[in-house]
């Protein structure tokens, strides 16, 4: 067979940025090399996200949506022009984000990742099927073929299952919890939290979240006493609060300008107004608002598998589907090959072929260190890493080339020997042609790179500058490199003194014991006080468990005097009395939680402008200067500083505010200035929304005289967060961001009395800025604090004074203490995979 024909011409091999001006970005040029693994690397906030995926991702996506009809773009979330000059050579490009959306309540492991198409199909092709009678088949080929089929007991005929008949997200799903697993009834305690209020006073919560405000005026007119406590009501006056009958009653409904209207309304008792609404909450959202309310247990019927009892009766070598969801993924691909081995001859061959097919997904799963995941686990409640990795390994088995993918920060949430499996993945990309860009700062993913471009030299302001564009052999080199000396192992990795083993426990211990929980076993261990303490392992080893399902809800309950978990059988807490979990969550749930109002800093500032002598004149009060709800907000935004477009077409967007120019403020507020005390006269001094665009570390200049802001902001500058303007939304954050910020209030409190806890606090932070988070984890050290961090980074791990490696495995695997003691300790310590990459440390 003859080649196809060939045509002489000579491809790009880079994809040519030029002026790109996204965010931070200085203007810049830079080329980007195809068909390699690019890595962009530099401090957090230089700007590496808006290069990666405000200007590689963005262009690419956009220019391939663009050759679509209108009617197709307009139901696709489409990313804005990104603002460049020219962006030449860019292939298709898809993203995996950093924080991946949370699917819906019906997503899981196995739905997310299709291996649960494969289960069906297993199931409904090569199952032992229940007949109308409840006898049970022998597999056979006559369900492949779509034959009825014929009890030999009972001679009932039948047609067979097909596969979506075994789907909890359609024909297969338990009748009583519609295939959520979970069944959600009203609890009568939520209804009236406080029974001290009266009804006309709000005492039926669920009347007033859900507008029905007319409820008090109707139960009145029903007999009820409604300007008593709720407490005083007769059992008969409380019946029909939560269970009265909807009748329907004339009232004098008062409005809030004081006129009475003549309503006829019917009645809405407090457990029906609850149960309409969750009818009605189709979303996450809408259900959070009603669960306040509500009692979430698992099924009793299905016993939280999601499936019906039909989908349930099939069996495939003495397992039905529940038990087989249950499995880790890990145990799945050990079980399913056994199954052609129980068929009759003539099934072996398409078995073969259904099992090969999960085979092939799973492999790629796996390769991510992903294997101790139940296909049963929901979706929701995975890491960030977990499902930025179920879409690597989607996008892996899609085998498409020529298209561009850009990959924010996957090394998070990975343990180091899962990295070396997430670069096979990556290669494998690259081996089918494609290119790929990945944002990360683990020296593990950047000694790999074929290419990097590195950003900088600073954070916000001070970044959005190339400061390479090389190999790593030419980075090596470069003087102005802040990674290199990290790639090439010329900077030292510890940077302070831990304690020897003889001192470990010198200022006291934590002891815990406990029974089995999850895939975790009985464990006990001593932790010493007053120590920077490392859980280690690799995913799904259980460090979660031990420390927020285990150590800390232990020690919560015993400081409030409540009884311990039901799986905690000892604990000595020794002299921790306060326990304090420090998440890397989003900050506020919009734009108008910022940095200014987080700190505490825009109260006392917006307090010293209405003491200035134009406010006073203009009679304003610290509240006007408020852009939430004070007469001095942009009226064009309400203080968001951004708007939204309606393109009819296309999406909206959201574009900065073109009143305020992203400030928040009307106008009138840049006329109301304030000069510090000891400033020039000729100064003009500054506004309040001048003042908040400005960095922390430039605003410590202009607050010298105002000691409770300037040491507020000092505090924000020790944390390593002076490059974040005021006015920043604090959702935007990173991660480490976030924890570091959420740290602020406790640095300089006695703290001998309390744990903290981090989950990853490396995540998203260059090796600089752990070193960073180090000093400030030390600041609580020396005011006597005991801190734990469920660590994958290296760099984190080797500075800890003390470590408790989980494992071997994840999964059935793990759940076991592999060792405990020092670094060295650890790092000589031949069942630790943690120990293994210690050593090279």
């Amino acid at each position: 067979m003859s080649a196809p024909p060939s045509r002489e011409h000579s491809a790009p091999t880079a994809i040519a940025v030029r002026g790109a001006r996204v965010h931070n970005l200085k203007d810049i040029d830079v080329d980007v090399p195809l068909n390699s693994l690019v890595s962009i690397a530099g401090v957090s906030g230089s700007g590496k996200s808006s290069l990666a995926l405000g200007v590689l991702y963005a262009e690419g996506s956009r220019r391939y949506l663009a050759a679509l009809s209108t009617y197709t773009r307009r139901r696709i979330t489409q990313a804005a022009r990104a603002e460049v000059d020219s962006v030449e050579h860019v292939p298709a490009a898809l993203a995996l984000r950093q924080r991946p959306g949370i699917p819906g309540v019906r997503s899981t492991f196995g739905t997310s990742t299709e291996l649960l198409n494969s289960l069906r199909l297993i199931f409904s092709r090569l199952g032992r099927h229940e007949c109308p009678n409840g006898h049970h088949l022998e597999p056979t080929i006559d369900v492949a073929l779509d034959l009825p089929l014929t009890c030999p007991v009972c001679g009932a005929v039948f047609a067979p299952p097909s596969a979506e008949s075994f789907a909890f997200n359609g024909g297969g799903a338990c009748p009583r919890c519609q295939g959520t697993g979970i069944v959600r009834e009203v609890d009568p305690t939520a209804l009236v939290p406080d029974e001290t209020l009266s009804i006309a006073e709000g005492a039926v919560a669920p009347w007033g979240m859900f507008g029905l405000a007319a409820n008090a005026q109707t139960a009145a007119a029903m007999g009820v006493r409604i300007d008593v406590p709720f407490a005083r009501l007769t059992d008969s006056e409380r019946d029909i609060v939560f269970h009265g009958p909807p009748e329907r009653h004339q009232i004098l409904y008062p409005a809030k300008n004081g006129k009475l209207f003549d309503l006829k309304v019917t009645y809405r008792n407090a457990t029906l107004a609850v149960e309409e609404a969750l009818k009605k909450a189709d979303t996450e959202k809408g259900l959070a608002r009603i669960e306040r309310f509500l009692r979430i247990e698992t099924c009793p019927d299905c016993h939280g598998s999601r499936l019906s009892r039909r989908a349930r009766s099939t069996t495939v070598d003495g397992m039905d589907l529940a038990q087989a969801g249950a499995l880790t993924l890990a145990e799945l691909t050990h079980w399913v090959p056994h199954i052609p081995a129980t068929l009759p001859a003539n099934m072996v061959a398409m078995a073969d072929s259904i099992i090969t097919q999960l085979q092939e997904t799973a492999r790629m799963l796996l390769r991510l260190g992903l294997g101790y995941l139940s296909l049963d686990r929901a979706s929701a409640i995975l890491s960030t890493g977990e499902r930025q990795r179920v879409q690597l390994s989607r996008a892996v088995r899609n085998r498409t080339t020529g298209v561009l993918y850009v990959l924010d920060e996957p090394s998070i949430g990975l343990h180091p020997s899962n990295i070396d499996g997430l670069l096979g993945v990556v290669r494998t990309l690259l081996d089918d042609g494609n290119s790929v860009v990945i944002v990360d700062h683990d020296v593990q993913v950047l000694r790999e790179s074929d290419w990097i471009i590195e950003i900088g030299p600073g954070s916000g302001t001070e970044g959005g500058r190339i400061l390479a564009s090389c190999t790593l052999a030419e980075l090596a080199g470069n003087p102005a490199s802040k990674i290199a000396g990290f790639i090439d192992r010329s900077e030292e990795d510890v940077v302070r003194h831990a304690a020897s083993a003889e001192e470990m426990f010198a200022h006291g211990r934590i002891h815990l014991a406990t029974a089995p929980l999850h895939t975790v076993r009985a464990l006990e261990l001593d932790i010493p006080q007053g120590r920077l303490i490392a859980v280690t392992g690799v995913s799904g080893s259980g460090k979660t468990t031990l420390v927020l399902e285990s150590l800390v809800p232990a020690l919560a309950a015993r400081a409030a005097g409540r009884r311990l978990p039901a799986h905690v059988r000892a604990l000595d807490a020794g002299g921790i009395r306060r326990v304090s979990v420090v998440d890397a969550s989003p900050i506020g749930i919009n734009v108008r939680s910022t940095v200014a109002t987080y700190s505490g800093v825009l109260d006392d500032l917006r307090r010293v402008y209405a003491a200035t002598p134009e406010a006073k004149r203009l009679g304003l009060t610290a509240g006007d200067f408020s852009y939430n709800t004070g007469s001095l907000r942009c009226p064009e935004c309400d203080g968001t500083a951004q708007i939204s477009l309606d393109v009819q077409f296309l999406p909206d967007v959201d574009i900065v505010c073109p009143a305020c120019s992203g400030s928040r403020y009307a106008p009138a507020a840049d006329g109301i200035r304030r000069r510090a005390r000891h400033s020039p006269e000729d100064d003009p001094g500054l506004s309040l929304p001048a003042l908040l665009a400005m960095t922390v570390e430039q605003a410590l200049t202009h607050v010298t005289d105002l000691k409770k802001v300037h040491s507020r902001l000092q505090l924000l500058a020790d944390l390593g967060l002076s490059y974040l303007t005021l006015a920043e939304a604090t959702p935007a954050l990173s991660g480490g961001e976030a924890q570091r910020l959420k740290l602020s209030s406790d640095l300089d409190r006695d703290q001998h009395d309390t744990l903290f806890v981090l989950d990853e606090p490396s995540i998203g932070l260059h090796p600089l800025d752990i070193r960073v988070l180090l000093r400030v984890l030390q600041r609580l050290l020396d005011n006597g604090a005991t801190v734990i961090v469920i660590e994958h980074d290296i760099d984190m791990i080797v500075n800890a004074d003390y470590l408790i490696d989980l494992g071997p495995g994840g999964g059935t695997a793990g759940g076991r203490i592999v060792g405990t003691g020092t670094v060295d300790q650890l790092a000589a310590n031949p069942a630790s995979i943690t120990g293994r990459y210690l050593q090279g440390s």
